[in-house]
């Protein structure tokens, strides 16, 4: 905001022109879904072109639908690609953690452990290995916190590929056709079309 240019004006318009294209997009919150959370969560690795600093995300759904999501760019910057991973793992473990809380206090039981997915297996190995190396030392709170959940049973770590990672909507710039993909992977639906709504009440059926 500090310093405007013609780019950020013109990004402003694309995605003024893309909310003006798709104004009945919404998240359907289904009666019939199961009470299972589901957590994904990945970053941008030095994104910004200014301070090189990462963006990270996560979204967590609850059966089919989508009930929180985040992102966020880093305020320091991280030297390696898995510590930005990481960083996103940890704030999703937490946000987790607070859902879980919450649906407890509503006298509501979900299965747990809870999945947590990543699509950087470097940063699940470091998890698994309790051995602490030159690239994990910037980030050893977080990974206590994400270990002792696991060894609790509270979250499961799995690996994701990359093309099924939903969080990329959050942190990457995507083509039309994986854009639309994740989309409906989230469970972001037009909620004008009435057809679309009772095939996906029907899918879960």
């Amino acid at each position: 905001m500090h310093a405007p240019k013609q780019s950020h004006m013109e990004a402003a318009l694309r995605v003024l022109r893309y909310l003006k294209n798709k104004p009945c997009l919404g998240i359907l919150m289904s009666s019939k879904s199961e009470m299972k959370l589901t957590t994904y969560c990945d970053s941008d690795w030095a994104t910004c072109p200014m301070s090189r600093k990462s963006l990270t995300g996560f979204c967590v759904k609850l059966g089919d639908s989508l009930v929180s999501w985040k992102t966020k760019k880093l305020a320091t910057t991280s030297r390696f690609s898995v510590e930005a991973k990481y960083r996103a793992m940890a704030s999703a473990t937490c946000e987790t953690i607070w859902i879980l809380g919450l649906l407890k206090d509503l006298n509501v039981k979900g299965p747990e452990p809870v999945s947590l997915f990543c699509d950087n297996k470097t940063a699940l190995h470091i998890i698994a290995n309790p051995t602490y190396h030159e690239r994990t030392k910037y980030i050893e709170i977080d990974c206590h916190l994400i270990r002792e959940k696991v060894r609790y049973h509270i979250v499961k770590t799995e690996y994701i590929q990359t093309q099924e990672q939903p969080v990329d909507l959050l942190t990457k710039a995507l083509g039309k056709a994986q854009h639309q993909y994740l989309l409906h992977k989230l469970g972001v639906l037009n909620i004008c079309n009435t057809s679309s709504l009772r095939g996906s009440v029907e899918n879960k059926d």
